[in-house]
Parts: structure tokens; C-alpha cells; sequence
């Protein structure tokens, strides 16, 4: 049945240290327990097979586990540490109690603090990193690849989203336990948790419903479970099986809740209308105007066609829920800069979608009319189907573009799969089409191969062009020794207009190996680990005719220490050699004086460039009220602007402040600068600074505050590494132009009202005004760009 609006309205009431309900329930008696006494699973023991018993009834979620089922439900417990050494058993003693009823299953933890009140605040959703909490993972088609995440921390405040298996793409040099198949928390579930601080620690009851999930269509199964808990004041990651890093797979790694059978979820459709309406405002002659805008209509549906198969659709989605897009600094001016998915409806299932090398990505779709998916998987395959039409105003063509997206993935033995993609993009007489097949292939139970294909084929005007890839790597994971090798491809004419290739026409061999040791139990020293890693790349074209190195090289060396408390260091010496790029200088030419005046040059750069940088890291524990990291990169490093070896300082800070339960300030600055060596100027500096405040009055409302400020600053180019003379750049017109001093010093401010008690109910109101200045962090003489209101309205019907 519908939920009342007035009861969404009663779930904002302010509250201190115990959360509010995420969606309604109701209270009813619960049917008499039919075992006398509660299961123990200990994980240490390897009990890991979980009969999990179902009751009757309904109970109110209020964070005390005092009702009867609770006395009789399974009990998972025997936690092992495993980060940042697995193998041990956890410090902290932790009990999960599971039962299920026939239209939701039911966690209750009680998780034991010795050392003190856990970290805990009243956040916004997905905000939780920083406090103690406990992530569910369900692999409801128990395959062991991919899982749906519930996180609650002491309040009950949840943090939700998917983890899916697979070799994670990372650079070279990087730490292989870093972030290993990261939760995605874009996605957001309706499911109930509330928590409270208790004198042992802190006690959490979760709900969720199975309307909220996918899961197989027999009438008896099994589902792969695990259990993951962070403790803030250690540093430390438990998990209720004992896991170990050195293994290829982690959902592989977990328990399994046994014969579950009798679900009646009854109909799933989610039906979420919206309105939106913005008032921009823009100087006119007649000074600073506002254009009120039309409200716009759209929505989302969800319904569920089986258990295992959801269909969603939308009309007219927007980015109005989310925070601008933070800035970016950028080495190679010839790669793109990524941004991710923030809408909610590409959100929804969009673990499916994910292809090797980001082949789908789907804000390649603007600004789509309507949209519509279908997601799931049927007999150990998982299907993801997505058919859009985009805005006119995004053709050449005066139609609307259309795209198709296909990913179908197969399960092969226990770990395996394999999978196709299939993209298409027509505008008119255009298209744009790309298919690929990949496999990943899990062995010895460390080792992972991973493997991938793919043509493109892009018709503009008439002409065809046509493109390929190639991905191959295998990887050695080992909790002591590992290593991995990689050799990609990507042609010059390989277009995907439907995903996110941040450069094409490289060719890339790579080889890293990693050792690690581990202190004993207790010590200060808890985890070291070094690697060597050689990277090597070649123009496209150039590794196919059989030519020698021609892009760059990369060698790194360093390492990384974990000291109790959850200290982590960092250090490496990188050093690499870059080869002069015609095509990126195409444009350029020198200034070089002579007896009747100046002559027009070519820009013809030094053949190669080396390059050397120290790179130091450091991140702090997550304590109550503070965490941050920083790093710093200097050395000589490659000024693009000029094609010259210049010093560098890379300088990347955050930094967290909860001075109180409710109240949070997140702050960070980079800097990026570039020095010639021959005088010591700056060629080139970028800070960014950005500071986003947020107070939660309740669980379901908070106000926030975002200010960004972008200040580049680009000194006269002159041909640095040869003659010293000016650089000239040629305009669309043709004509050459001094590369002269430029600045650009853009404030951004954004202020939010939200009110959101649950995923898809919101009421936002906002405001943005984007600001220049001539003279960076002066304040002086602020001049306004463009500035706008905006509120968003939606609720979601559950029927």
C-alpha cells in the first residue's frame, strides 16, 4: 500500500544518538520460536555454512534486540582481522544475529568497544567512512562476484551500495591492497536500520526488505554472506570469515546462509515522480536579471518483473540531488579527465553495467528525453540492457541521438566469467558502434588473467573509420610475494562515444612485483610492503610497424608501512623518460628575432625527456573528530606548456573536522606547480582549494555549504629547452599569436537545504553562484558570472 506523506513528514523529528526509520513498518506479534536454543557460526572455526531460521510476523525496528526472534536466531561470530593483517583473530569481540521473515531478512549486531565510546556521528547517508561501522555484504545469487553492501554505523545511519569482484585497474606502483574491489556506494536501497551506544560498545537492527533485492527464482536457496567491521581506533578491518588479502577473490572468501525459501515479497513497483524548477540569474545592460525557468517534470519507475529480473525506466532525470563536480588537476594534457554517474537512475543496477576499460559510461547520455532498462541475471548470467534517447540540442542532426547499451557476463566454474559488450550511438546518418568480449579467468586461487577485445566502427559524414583494443594481464595476488603484467593496445582510430577512453593510440607493457612482510601480533609495526614496477609505452602505430619506444617509460620504486593506530607512510622515486609528441605541438612555432624583424620558426622539441620525482605519503587514523591525509610529489618532471624538464611540486591535502556529532567540515588544497630550471620562474601554478561544511539537524535533513575556488595561473611560453625565444600558438583562424600570460581565477559557491528521509522522497532547495576575480585570493573586485536558484521535489511511491 502507499506510505501517507504525512508519516514520511513524522520521520524528520529531531533525535540525539539513535536513528529514525528509513521506511515504515509496522508492530505485530511474532510467532512462537521453533528452536530452543541460537545457532553459533564461528568463523574462526570454519563454521561458515548458516541455517538461518524464519518467523512469522513484523517487529519494530528500533535498535534494542529484545524481541523473541531475537533469543533464537542465528549467530555469526569467531571475527578475524584483515586489514591490515589477515590470518589474526580480531581484538573486538562481535555477534551478528540473523533471522528472516517471509518479505525480509533481519541482522542484529552487537559489537563490542573495550577501548573505549566508538566513533559515531549523526552523518548523511554514504558519510559514515569515519566512524566505527559494520558493512553486510549479500551475494544473493551466490556466485561469489558480486554483492549488495548495507553499512550502519552506532546510530543506525547507513551507507549502502554494491561490491563487485574483479582485478581492479590501478597505476603502476600502486599498492595492492589499496581499495582491492572498493564498495560503490552510488547506489542507495530502502531498508530500515536503527542503532544505539550501549555500556559493551554498540547495537545496531537492520531490516531488509526483499522487494529492496534481486535474487534467484528457485523456491529454495542459498545466499553468500560475510560480514566486514571497521574499527576506527585501531585502524583495523574485521570480517566474519577469516579472508585473506593474498587470495584473487574476497566474495569467494565469505559464509553461506542456507535453504531459504518461503519469500513473498508481493508486487515490487517503486513509482518516484519529480518536479524541478531553477531561476537562473546573468548580467544584462539593465543590470544582474533573473529568467524564471518552467517547472520540469520527470520521474523514475522500478518494477521488479521477477526475482531476479527489475525493469526501471525515466523521463527527463537530472543532477539536481548532487554537489558540483570537484576539480581536477591533469599531468597529460592529452588525457580526458574523468568525472563519475551521479543520477539516479544510471545508478540503479549499475554494477551490471561495468565493462573492462570503462566501455560503457554512461553520462556519454547528456541529457536524455527518456530512458528505459533492464537488469538482472538469469541462469549464471547477468544481463544488462539500456536503450536512451538523447536531447536534440546533442545532435548534428536535428534528432534525437539514440543509444543502445548491451553487457551480458557468464560465470565459468567457481570464480571465472566471461562477458560481451555491445554499444551503440546513432544520430542521423551517424553512428557509432563498438562491441568487445573479455574474460577473467581466477586459477590456483591467486592467480587472475584477465582478457579483452574490441572494434570499434564510426561513421561521420559518410566515412567509416574503423578501430581495435587489446587487454591482457595476469596477476599473481600472494599475501607475501605478488606480482602482475599487463600489455594493452588502444588504436588511434578506436572511438567509443558511448564510454570513456581517456586516451587512444598507445600501446602500454607493464610488469610490477610486491613484497610484503607483517609484524607480530601487537606490534608497532604492523604491515611493510615494497614494489618495483616498469612501465613502458609506444605510439600505436609505431609498436605495430616494429619501432623502437617512442611515448615514454616508467620505472618506480618504493614502498608503504601500516604502524599501529592506523598510521600509513608512503614513499617512491620514480623516474621516467618521455619521447617529443609531434601532434601535440602541431600548432606551435617560435618567435626567433633576425635582421629584418621576426620570423615565424617551427616549435621542433628535444627528442626525449627525462624526468625524476620523490613521492612521500602520509594518512592519519580516522579518530573522533579528525582525519586527513596528505602527500607531496617534487623532483623534475615534464612542463607541457613548453615541452621542458621544470621542477614540480604536487601538493594533495585533506582534511576532516566533526567537532561535535552533528557538524561536519571537509577540507582540501592542491597545488600544482611547474618551476623553469633555468631561472626559477613559474611557468605554471593551479591551486584548489575546496571546503564543504554540512550540519544534520536529524537523520533526514541537513544544511550544507560548498565553496571551490580554481586559481591557474600561466606564465608567457618561450621555447625553454633550445633558444629561449617566444612560443607563438596558432588560433582557429590560422593565425599565430604570442602564447602570452593568462589567468583564470573562478570561485564557486553552492549552498543546500535537504530534506530526505528516504531514498527518492527529497525536498532540496539550493543555491550557486559562480565568481571571477582578476588577482588570485585578493577578494577584491569580485565579479559574478552567473548565479541561480533550484528546488527539486520527488517522493517515492512503494506499492
Amino acid at each position: 500500500m502507499l506510505v501517507p506523506v504525512l508519516a514520511v513528514l513524522q520521520m524528520a523529528g529531531v533525535i540525539s544518538g539513535t536513528t529514525v526509520q528509513a521506511s515504515g513498518s509496522s508492530s505485530a506479534s511474532v510467532a512462537s520460536p521453533t528452536v530452543s536454543r541460537p545457532d553459533v557460526y564461528s568463523g574462526t572455526l570454519g563454521q561458515l555454512d548458516v541455517m538461518v531460521p524464519m518467523f512469522e510476523g513484523h517487529i519494530e525496528v528500533d535498535g534494542t534486540l529484545d524481541e523473541a526472534p531475537w533469543a533464537d536466531a542465528a549467530v555469526l561470530t569467531g571475527f578475524s582481522q584483515y586489514k591490515p593483517v589477515d590470518g589474526l583473530p580480531a581484538d573486538d569481540n562481535t555477534e551478528v544475529l540473523v533471522w528472516y521473515s517471509p518479505d525480509a531478512i533481519h541482522f542484529g549486531i552487537r559489537a563490542h568497544e573495550p577501548h573505549g565510546p566508538p566513533n559515531a556521528s549523526l552523518a548523511d547517508r554514504d558519510q559514515i567512512e569515519s566512524d566505527d561501522h559494520v558493512q553486510i555484504l549479500l551475494d544473493t545469487f551466490d556466485d561469489g562476484r558480486t554483492a549488495v553492501v548495507f553499512g550502519v554505523n552506532p546510530f543506525g545511519i547507513q551507507a549502502d551500495g554494491s561490491r563487485v569482484e574483479q582485478t581492479v585497474s590501478r597505476r603502476s606502483g600502486s599498492s595492492r591492497t589499496a581499495n582491492r574491489d572498493p564498495v560503490d556506494l552510488s547506489q542507495d536501497f530502502l531498508y530500515e536500520s536503527r542503532g544505539r551506544l550501549t555500556e559493551y560498545g554498540y547495537e545496531i537492527e537492520v531490516r531488509v526488505p526483499f522487494k529492496s533485492l534481486s535474487y534467484q527464482s528457485e523456491a529454495s536457496q542459498n545466499w553468500g554472506i560475510n560480514v566486514i567491521r571497521r574499527v576506527q581506533h585501531s585502524g583495523h578491518e574485521q570480517t566474519w570469515t577469516p579472508a585473506l588479502v593474498g587470495r584473487a577473490s574476497f566474495l569467494a572468501q565469505g559464509g553461506t546462509l542456507h535453504d531459504l525459501s518461503g519469500f513473498d515479497r508481493g508486487l515490487v513497483l517503486d513509482l518516484n515522480p519529480a518536479v524541478t524548477n531553477a531561476v537562473p540569474g546573468a548580467s544584462q545592460e539593465t543590470g544582474w536579471e533573473y529568467d524564471p525557468q518552467e517547472p520540469e517534470f520527470g520521474g523514475n519507475v522500478r518494477w521488479g518483473l521477477t526475482s531476479n529480473l527489475t525493469m526501471n525506466g525515466t523521463v527527463n532525470p537530472d543532477f539536481s540531488q548532487v554537489e558540483a563536480d570537484a576539480g581536477q588537476t591533469q599531468f597529460d594534457p592529452r588525457r580526458a579527465v574523468f568525472f563519475a554517474e551521479k543520477r539516479p537512475f544510471f545508478l540503479e543496477g549499475a554494477e551490471y553495467f561495468q565493462a573492462p576499460n570503462r566501455l560503457i559510461y554512461t553520462r556519454s547520455i547528456a541529457d536524455p528525453v527518456a530512458a528505459i532498462k533492464f537488469t538482472g541475471k538469469i541462469g549464471g548470467t547477468e544481463l544488462a540492457v539500456l536503450s536512451a534517447a538523447d536531447d536534440k540540442a546533442l545532435s548534428d542532426s536535428g534528432d534525437n541521438p539514440i543509444v543502445n547499451l548491451l553487457r551480458l557476463k557468464r560465470d565459468l566454474g567457481d570464480e571465472s566469467t566471461v562477458g560481451i559488450t555491445y554499444t551503440d550511438r546513432v544520430d542521423g546518418s551517424n553512428y557509432n558502434r563498438l562491441a568487445s568480449a573479455d574474460t577473467r579467468l581466477v586459477f590456483g586461487g591467486v592467480y587472475d588473467f584477465r582478457m579483452q577485445g574490441a572494434m570499434s566502427f564510426d561513421r561521420v559524414e559518410g566515412t567509416v573509420t574503423d578501430g581495435h583494443l587489446w587487454d591482457m594481464s595476469l596477476r599473481r595476488q600472494g599475501r607475501t610475494f605478488g606480482w602482475d603484467v599487463l600489455f594493452k593496445g588502444l588504436d588511434d582510430e578506436l572511438v567509443a562515444r558511448s564510454g570513456f577512453l581517456s586516451r587512444v593510440g598507445v600501446v602500454q607493457i607493464r610488469a610490477t612485483t610486491t613484497l610484503t612482510g607483517y609484524g607480530n601480533s601487537g606490534a608497532w609495526l604492523e604491515r611493510y610492503s615494497g614494489r618495483l614496477s616498469m612501465d613502458m609505452n609506444w605510439r600505436h602505430r609505431t609498436f605495430l610497424a616494429g619501432g623502437g619506444m617512442d611515448e615514454f617509460w616508467r620505472l618506480i620504486t618504493g614502498g608503504d608501512v601500516t604502524i599501529r593506530g592506523g598510521w600509513t607512510f608512503r614513499a617512491s622515486f620514480i623516474t621516467e623518460r618521455y619521447y617529443y609528441p609531434n601532434e601535440l605541438y602541431a600548432d606551435y612555432a617560435i618567435a626567433a628575432p633576425s635582421p629584418t624583424g621576426t620570423d615565424i620558426v617551427p616549435f621542433v622539441g628535444v627528442p626525449k625527456l627525462p624526468t625524476y620525482n620523490l613521492s612521500l605519503g602520509l594518512t592519519a587514523p580516522r579518530s573522533q573528530h579528525f582525519s586527513g591525509s596528505t602527500s607531496l610529489l617534487v623532483g623534475h618532471d615534464l612542463n607541457f606548456d613548453e615541452w621542458a624538464s621544470a621542477y614540480i611540486i604536487l601538493w594533495r591535502n585533506t582534511l576532516a573536522w566533526r567537532p561535535t556529532d552533528q557538524l561536519r567540515m571537509e577540507g582540501s588544497f592542491v597545488r600544482q606547480q611547474y618551476i623553469r630550471r633555468g631561472d626559477n620562474s613559474t611557468v605554471r601554478i593551479r591551486d584548489l582549494p575546496r571546503l564543504k561544511i554540512e550540519y544534520q539537524l536529524t537523520r533526514a535533513i541537513f544544511l550544507r555549504f560548498v565553496g571551490q575556488y580554481d586559481a591557474t595561473n600561466v606564465d608567457d611560453l618561450r621555447d625553454d629547452t633550445r633558444t629561449g625565444h617566444p612560443i607563438l600558438v596558432r588560433n582557429s583562424d590560422g593565425v599565430y599569436e604570442p602564447g602570452l600570460a593568462r589567468t583564470r581565477n573562478d570561485l564557486r559557491i553552492d549552498g543546500l537545504f535537504s530534506f530526505e528521509p528516504s531514498p527518492g522522497t527529497v525536498i532540496f532547495a539550493g543555491y550557486g553562484s559562480s565568481i571571477t576575480e582578476d588577482n588570485s585570493f585578493r577578494f577584491e573586485r569580485l565579479e559574478r558570472t552567473s548565479d541561480g536558484f533550484f528546488v527539486k521535489l520527488s517522493y517515492l511511491f512503494r506499492i
